[in-house]
């Protein structure tokens, strides 16, 4: 084309692409129309949130400057050419890989009594104190259960005590990355498959446990969660009710739950209450989440089978489940600003779980009073699962 040809071509040039595209009117002008930059003045939102992302800097061909309103806006892009909304989507917001290493954190308890809790439905031990739990809490964690582990069968994700962190690409663990995949299997099976999904279960729960004294820390966490989401696809999703194998598992699952506790399940800045570190605190939680979640587990197993159910005493002092701002934080910053606000409220130690227990026949009208009032501003602030662990207790024991 001649430069005649070009210049004249450009003169006849009456919208930007993307009014043209949207069949919209436009009024064009250098760069781009007000209607494009209207679009970038009504995304605040997204560019704060990109710029706080990044440390306060932007990638490459991003927005180095937005000011002003729909019908007179400056914009000035880090490369020349790019349009407002093309600078828009250029946009890179940076997340923050978590590294699991150095962690400090301490076991408060006596973790052999959490191997041994199957003998307790046989033997109990002298002190213990039975629970029963009524039929519609009963059916209540059946199908809660049930949900936690239908998210992982359909796909959608790891279930509520299994954090976001350990399924990233870098710093998920083999047994929960094989275990997330493997369940898929047990979606809608066909009339006779069962059998072979359990089978391709049974075996991979056989290598974890097999496998457990070669573990690390967080591939020890990872087998200990992926052992409790088999267990119960088999019982919930495959209807393995009566496989002996099943009462075998969960007794596996107790021991590797022993295993992964010793390692330790509080952080020391939790018991100093100061703020720890991110990765000891994701650590420290998903433990404890999961370890609350087994015990509901094996309270409805020994139901069904028509076993006595016993008080967890043997986690005395550990803390309650979360406040749901800190379990869904996906960034440092943000978890750290939610942990702070904590402390904050938090003026002596946070809610233990043993305050969601029945109350100490000996525990006088204030100490009453100032428990219900702990739990009650820990209930302000916790997600589902807490809510759900809250429902137990208290539908259980009163409170």
């Amino acid at each position: 084309m001649t430069m005649e040809g070009k210049r004249y071509a450009t003169s006849r040039r009456k919208a930007c692409q993307h009014c043209s595209s949207a069949k919209a009117k436009c009024d064009l002008r250098d760069g781009g129309c007000s209607r494009v930059w209207a679009r970038v003045v009504l995304l605040p939102t997204i560019w704060m949130g990109a710029v706080e992302q990044s440390g306060g800097s932007v990638a490459q061909g991003s927005i180095a400057n937005v000011n002003g309103s729909p019908t007179n806006t400056s914009l000035t892009a880090s490369s020349e050419g790019h349009t407002p909304n093309a600078s828009l989507l250029n946009i890179r917001r940076h997340v923050e890989t978590p590294e699991f290493t150095e962690l400090d954190l301490v076991c408060p308890i006596n973790v052999e009594d959490i191997s041994n809790r199957w003998i307790n439905s046989y033997v109990p031990l002298p002190g213990q104190k039975r629970k029963d739990y009524p039929a519609s809490v009963t059916a209540f964690m059946y199908r809660i259960l049930n949900s936690y582990v239908a998210v992982a069968v359909h796909g959608r994700g790891p279930p509520p005590f299994v954090h976001s962190s350990q399924v990233l690409p870098t710093s998920t663990k083999l047994p929960l990355s094989t275990c997330l995949s493997l369940v898929r299997i047990c979606e809608k099976p066909r009339p006779g498959s069962e059998i072979v999904a359990a089978d391709m279960l049974r075996r991979e729960m056989n290598n974890i446990y097999e496998q457990r004294s070669e573990y690390d820390d967080m591939t020890l966490l990872a087998a200990f969660q992926a052992y409790m989401i088999y267990c119960m696809a088999l019982f919930f999703t495959l209807n393995q009710t009566s496989d002996p194998f099943l009462r075998q598992a969960v007794m596996n699952l107790q021991e590797l739950a022993c295993a992964t506790c010793r390692q330790g399940l509080v952080c020391t800045a939790e018991q100093q209450h100061t703020r720890p570190k991110w990765e000891a605190w994701i650590v420290a939680e998903s433990k404890r989440r999961t370890l609350y979640a087994m015990y509901l587990l094996d309270g409805l197993l020994s139901t069904q089978d028509g076993l006595p159910t016993f008080l967890g005493t043997e986690l005395y002092g550990l803390p309650a489940p979360s406040a749901g701002v800190l379990w869904k934080a996906s960034t440092r910053q943000e978890w750290e600003r939610g942990y702070n606000i904590h402390l904050a409220d938090w003026v002596e130690a946070s809610l233990y779980i043993h305050e969601l227990w029945p109350i100490p026949p000996d525990m006088d009208d204030d100490g009453v009073v100032e428990r219900r009032s702990r739990v009650d501003q820990w209930l302000e602030n916790v997600d589902e699962y807490g809510t759900m662990m809250y429902a137990v207790t208290n539908c259980t024991h009163g409170g």
